[in-house]
C-alpha cells in the first residue's frame, strides 16, 4: 500500500514538472512501475497516465490551444506512430536512444545564453509541421519518448507558456490514446496494469489542476529554462540508459595500458576489436581485428585485419591482412 502511495505522489510531482518542462515524466515513473508490474506492461500504464494528463491541460487550457497547428501536426502523426510500433518489433531502438540522447544534450549551451527579450517568431509553415508530426509519431511508437525531444520547436513558433501547455497536449493526446488501443490489441493490458494507469491518470489530473494555478505566475524565461534544462537531464540518462545496454548486449569493453614509452587502447564491440598503440614515444599504429569462437576458447582473436601505421622514419604504411 505505501509503494502505491509512494507512486502517486511521484505521478503528481512528475506530472507537475512534465508539465513546465515539457516532458520527462517517463524519466521518474518507469522505474517505479517497473516494481509493481512485468517491464513489457509499463508502457501501457504508463500511456493511460499520460492520456489523462494530456486531457486534463486540454480542459484546463483549451482556450489557449492552437489549433493552426494541431490541425497539421496531428494527421502524421498516427501512422508514423504505427509505423514506429512495426519497426519496434523487428529492430531494437537502443541506439536510436543514444542519438536522441546526444541531440538532447546538445541543448546545454542554451542553458548559459541570455533569451532575448523579444524573441523572433518564426512563421508556421504546413509542411513543417507536418514533417514534425510524422517524426514525432515514429520516435513515440518506436521509443516511448516524444515530449522533451521536440521542445525547441514549439519554443521557436512564439507561443506563449499556456499555448505550449495546451497546444503539446493537443497534439499528444491522439498518440496516447493510439498507443493504449495498439497495448490492448497486443495483450499488454489486464487488471492490474489498469489499476496502475488509473492511479497515475488521478495524480495526471491533480497534477493538471495545480499547473493550471501556478503557470501564470511563472515567468517566460523561467518556463523556457526549465525546459532546456529537462532536455539536457534527459539526454543525459537516455545516453547513461542506452550505454549500459548496448555494452551488455554487444559485449563492449575498453581497455588501456601503458608500460614506459608504449601506450595502447582497445575498443571490443560484438566481434570487433580496435586499437590504438602508441610505440616508443614517437610511432602511432591503428588495427582492427575479429574474435572469433571456438570449441576451446569463446574468444579467440585473430591476428589483425587491417592495420595503419605512422612514423617519422618510415612514413605512412597501411597493411591488409585478407582473410583475416
Amino acid at each position: 500500500m505505501m509503494l502505491w502511495f509512494l507512486i502517486l505522489l511521484a505521478s503528481v510531482a512528475a506530472f507537475g514538472i512534465s508539465a513546465v518542462s515539457g516532458g520527462g515524466a517517463g524519466l521518474i515513473l518507469i522505474p517505479l512501475l517497473g516494481l509493481i508490474l512485468p517491464g513489457s506492461q509499463v508502457p501501457a500504464a504508463l500511456s493511460i497516465g499520460t492520456a489523462a494528463s494530456s486531457a486534463a491541460r486540454i480542459l484546463s487550457f483549451r482556450k489557449a490551444i492552437r489549433w493552426d497547428v494541431v490541425r497539421h501536426f496531428a494527421p502524421t502523426a498516427l501512422p508514423f506512430a504505427a509505423l514506429g510500433a512495426w519497426a519496434l518489433s523487428r529492430m531494437n531502438p537502443v541506439y536510436l536512444s543514444l542519438l536522441l540522447g546526444l541531440f538532447l544534450i546538445g541543448n546545454l549551451p542554451l542553458l548559459f545564453r541570455r533569451s532575448p527579450v523579444h524573441a523572433d517568431i518564426r512563421p508556421i509553415r504546413p509542411m513543417s509541421l507536418r514533417i514534425l508530426g510524422g517524426a514525432a509519431g515514429f520516435i513515440s511508437g518506436f521509443t516511448g519518448a516524444v515530449g522533451l525531444i521536440f521542445n525547441g520547436f514549439y519554443y521557436r513558433l512564439g507561443l506563449r507558456k499556456e499555448e505550449i501547455v495546451a497546444t503539446r497536449a493537443a497534439n499528444e493526446i491522439l498518440l496516447h490514446i493510439f498507443k493504449i488501443i495498439l497495448y490492448a490489441a497486443f495483450g499488454l493490458l489486464n487488471a492490474r496494469t489498469v489499476t496502475a494507469g488509473a492511479a497515475v491518470a488521478t495524480a495526471a489530473i491533480l497534477s493538471s489542476v495545480l499547473v493550471r494555478h501556478l503557470l501564470p505566475y511563472l515567468h517566460d524565461r523561467l518556463f523556457r529554462h526549465v525546459g532546456h534544462v529537462a532536455m539536457v537531464a534527459a539526454g543525459v540518462v537516455m545516453i547513461m540508459a542506452a550505454g549500459r545496454q548496448i555494452a551488455r548486449q554487444d559485449n563492449v569493453s575498453i581497455q588501456y595500458q601503458h608500460v614506459s614509452e608504449d601506450i595502447s587502447a582497445s575498443l571490443s564491440w560484438r566481434r570487433h576489436v580496435f586499437e590504438v598503440e602508441w610505440e616508443d614515444g614517437d610511432e602511432l599504429e591503428l588495427s582492427h581485428r575479429l574474435r572469433v569462437p571456438s570449441a576451446t576458447s569463446p574468444t579467440v582473436t585473430r591476428p589483425p585485419g587491417f592495420i595503419l601505421h605512422l612514423s617519422p622514419r618510415t612514413g605512412l604504411q597501411t597493411v591488409r591482412i585478407f582473410g583475416a
